[in-house]
């Protein structure tokens, strides 16, 4: 029974991300999103530790203190902010520290994120499920995650913008304004939107 509800699990995200992909313009990663969730590598593990309320991959981490299928899954998805962890060069990039940081993930990726997050959102929560769901679950765990400033910036104007205005007015931002290159990929001038969206204006 769980292979059958991991299965439909998986598949109906995949299904609400190619949705949400083709709102926004990304065809081509609307149809490819997440197909490495049914290799046997994060299959498996996926449906031995399935839970319906949440990932799999905690009960995983809780029981064997790690997720072989999150390890496997981040290598092979773009979308995931993990996958653009390197060293950083702050002699090129300013933005950038010693140590391990989070690359300037490019535009598209980071519109597949956004779209990711919501989908989960609405996959795990169901009728509980808000145009505040996903920004509330970002900002739990806001603190750990390790992104570009410019990336960070641009991923909280959108969560915000979802929370403030709506998916379908963020999604014809996405596709209007921000993959058409009106909008600079820039931290400051990001984060001056975002207020403008704060504020109620």
């Amino acid at each position: 029974m769980k292979i059958w509800k991991h299965f439909c699990t998986i598949s109906r995200h995949k299904y609400l991300v190619m949705k949400g992909c083709f709102a926004v313009g990304l065809v081509r990663q609307g149809l490819l999103h997440d197909l490495s969730k049914y290799m046997p590598a994060e299959f498996l593990p996926g449906c031995k530790y399935y839970q319906g309320t949440m990932s799999p991959n905690n009960a995983e981490r809780t029981d064997r203190g790690y997720s072989s299928a999150w390890l496997h899954h981040k290598g092979r998805n773009r979308h995931h902010l993990e996958y653009w962890l390197d060293y950083g060069v702050p002699e090129t990039d300013p933005l950038q520290k010693k140590g391990i940081c989070g690359m300037k993930m490019p535009l598209r990726y980071v519109v597949e994120m956004y779209v990711d997050r919501v989908c989960a959102s609405k996959n795990y929560q169901k009728e509980t499920y808000t145009d505040r769901s996903a920004l509330d679950y970002y900002i739990k765990g806001k603190e750990v995650h390790i992104l570009h400033d410019d990336t960070r910036a641009l991923l909280e104007l959108l969560l915000v913008m979802l929370a403030e205005r709506g998916e379908g007015y963020t999604n014809w931002f996405i596709r209007k304004k921000l993959l058409t290159g009106k909008i600079p990929y820039e931290k400051t001038a990001l984060e001056r939107m975002k207020l403008v969206f704060l504020s109620g204006k």
